[in-house]
This record gives C-alpha cells, sequence and structure tokens, in this order.
C-alpha cells in the first residue's frame, strides 16, 4: 500500500468543476494583479481570521518581510524567534538588515515560550535588550505558541509581534484565531498547507488600519499615489489567479480541518490499540485548536532509520526540520554554536512527520502505525 505523505489529487477533484469555472472568470476579465478577486478573498480571511484587515501578497515570506518593514525594522534592531522553524523566519529578519535573537523551544510543543525568552534575556546586556525592537513567535505544525505571556512581555519593553502562522490558519488560542493576536499575522498559501493555492501567495492580517495602509503601499514598490513613491517597497502583489483559487478553497477550510483533527484521534487511538516497539512521542495539544498542518511524532533513537523503514513500506514522511537555525551555515556570523539551544538540536534529530491529510482512508492511517509499531531498529 502507498500512504504519500500528502496527495492533493483527491482535493482538486472534488473541486475541479469550481476551480476550472472561477479560472476561467480571471481570463475572460483579464485582470491579473490584485483586483476584485484579491480584494474579496482579503475580506473574507480577514473575517476568518477576527481581524480588521487582510492584505494579500506574493508568499509568506514576503508577508513575514513586508510586514517587518510595515514595522520599520531594520540596521541595527534586533528581533526575537526561535532556531526551530521554516528559514523564511529569519531570512526575513536578515533580509531587512534586522539581527535574528533566538530562544530555545518547548521540548513538547517545539514553540517558543515567554520562560524562553526570558531565559535568553538573562543572558544579554541591557544594551543588547534594547535593541530588540520585535518578537516572531512561529504557530508550529498548526498550534499557537503559548501567546497570553509573550504578548505580555512585548507590551512590557515596547516589541511589536509578529505571529508567523503560515501553518496556522484557523488555529485558535484562548478563543481567538492566530493572526489576530499580535500586530500582525503572517500566513503562508504554498500549495502543501492546509489551504494552498496554485502556486506562492500569502496574505498578512492586522487590527490597525493604519499598519495594513503602510503594507498596501509597500507592497506596490511604496508607491501612493501610481508612479509617487514615499518609501521604497517591493513587488510583493497577489495576483487574481490565486486569489481566485483561495476563495474556493476557503469554504472548505473548516471541513478539511476536522479530517485532520479526525485522522490525528485515529492515530493517536491506533498507537494505543497497537504499542510500536520503542517509544513514540505524539503531538501534545496544549491550546483551544489544533489544526495539524503536520502530524509530527518524537521517537528518541533511530529516527533515520525508521524513515528509511517507512520509505521501504511505501509511507511518505518528512523531517521538519533536520538543522536548527542557529546552526545553518549562513548565519554562522552569528557566532551561536552546537549546544546553544539543545531542544531545538533535539527535536531537530528526533522529530517525523507522517501523512495527516484529510483525504487518508482509516486503512492508510492503520498501515502507518502497524509499520511504526513493527519496527525493531
Amino acid at each position: 500500500m502507498q500512504v504519500p505523505l500528502l496527495d492533493l489529487k483527491p482535493q482538486f477533484r472534488k473541486l475541479k468543476p469550481e476551480i476550472m469555472a472561477a479560472l476561467e472568470a480571471v481570463c475572460d476579465s483579464q485582470y491579473f494583479i490584485l483586483g476584485p478577486e484579491v480584494t474579496a478573498l482579503e475580506s473574507e480571511v480577514a473575517e476568518y481570521c477576527g481581524t480588521a484587515e487582510a492584505i494579500g501578497v506574493s508568499s509568506g515570506t514576503d508577508a513575514l518581510l513586508i510586514a517587518l518593514m510595515g514595522l520599520n525594522i531594520g540596521p541595527g534592531d534586533q528581533v526575537l524567534t526561535t532556531p526551530y522553524t521554516f528559514f523564511a523566519t529569519v531570512g526575513a529578519i536578515t533580509r531587512v538588515g534586522a539581527e535574528p535573537v533566538f530562544a530555545d523551544i518547548d521540548p513538547l510543543t517545539y514553540n517558543m515560550t515567554a520562560g524562553d525568552i526570558e531565559k535568553r534575556l538573562s543572558t544579554m546586556t541591557a544594551k543588547e535588550r534594547g535593541r530588540i525592537k520585535a518578537v516572531i513567535p512561529v504557530h508550529l505544525y498548526g498550534q499557537c505558541a503559548e501567546m497570553e505571556p509573550i504578548l505580555d512581555l512585548a507590551e512590557n519593553n515596547g516589541w511589536a509581534v509578529i505571529e508567523d502562522a503560515a501553518q496556522a490558519i484557523g488555529a485558535e488560542y484562548k478563543g481567538r484565531r492566530a493572526g489576530s493576536l499580535g500586530d500582525c499575522g503572517c500566513f503562508s498559501f504554498f500549495p502543501s498547507k492546509n489551504l494552498g493555492a496554485f502556486g506562492d501567495a500569502g496574505m498578512v492580517t492586522t487590527q490597525s488600519p493604519e499598519l495594513a495602509d503602510r503594507i498596501r503601499k509597500l507592497r506596490m514598490h511604496g508607491a501612493y499615489p501610481k508612479y509617487y513613491h514615499q518609501r521604497v517597497g517591493g513587488n510583493f502583489r497577489l495576483d487574481a489567479i490565486q486569489a481566485a483559487v483561495l476563495r474556493i478553497k476557503l469554504k472548505h477550510l473548516d471541513a478539511w480541518t476536522a479530517g485532520r483533527q479526525a485522522n490525528a484521534r485515529a492515530y493517536e487511538q491506533l498507537f494505543q490499540s497497537i504499542p510500536p516497539a520503542r517509544p513514540v512521542q505524539l503531538p501534545v495539544v496544549q491550546t483551544d485548536r489544533h489544526i495539524y498542518n503536520q502530524f509530527v511524532i518524537r521517537i528518541q533513537q533511530e529516527r533515520d532509520a525508521l524513515r528509511e523503514h517507512l520509505t521501504a513500506c511505501g509511507i511518505g514522511t518528512e523531517i521538519y526540520y533536520p538543522v536548527p537555525l542557529h546552526l545553518q551555515k549562513c548565519f554562522s556570523g552569528l557566532g551561536y554554536t552546537r549546544g546553544n539551544f539543545p531542544q531545538a538540536e533535539q527535536a531537530a534529530l528526533q522529530t517525523l512527520a507522517l501523512p495527516i491529510y484529510p483525504e487518508l482512508e482509516p486503512n492508510q492511517l492503520a498501515w502507518v502505525v502497524e509499520h511504526i509499531a513493527a519496527f525493531g531498529g
């Protein structure tokens, strides 16, 4: 039996007539950049996330970049974040000329916490702490970080809060949606995400009309009106084709989330009924609504051997992420070394993502767990 990590074809087959009609309508309109489809999607995403504003942009990476630009983060500034995340989180910080400052992660949720941040601050001088202008908590794998104490820390220190919600659209923390908690939220609609476009696309959400206005200008090279540039921005525009596809898919997102949550519960029951030969840590849910962008298990030893075993059995897996960002060659100038962030380093060695997409069949889930249980190393 084959169980791919992700298969988008079943989803597309169900939506194909509606999507093709929407694509044809965009082609007939010949309105490809921004326009009515993008404006409508922005309104629908803002309503879904519980924010006053949403600004469509060209990718999740550009959402982070333009958010930093809109908050005037730049050379000489520092931004607190996690070393255990996709590269774009830290890449965006460095691209605006700021310096990332890492805090370790919680070993159960893999998200940064206020306690991790306070530990990091305790190693810094008052002058160093004074350079911090923002914090970027990442809602990893579809679960919000513990935001309330992070928001309190930010308020007490005068930091902006940028939520990296690329994996977390629809996730909730104490009744509030990801992207509605900080100064702004950044979303990715990369095709593999729970809400995926037909290419790159992203969104920035915010409660601030002023910040939204700055970001809208920045996505058009900082021009307002056209050809009159108050600031240097970039080409961060969302195209109408992606918006049209996302508008259709957004209507189904809650049902897909329910499917992922049901699959997560099925995994839990299967692991209880078919105990594996060696201990496996399942995802720990500590917030209101986990959307399971990934279902990540943890195995103390022989993770790579287990992955090879599953691959041989036709089961797709992925390692998010094999090298923490503080150990990436391009960030060697920051001066970090192995051992600086042990929780992130251990997670990189021990975690493995299993298939979780909503169209999985019960026998496929059972196949995955049976072969994990049979693995002897």
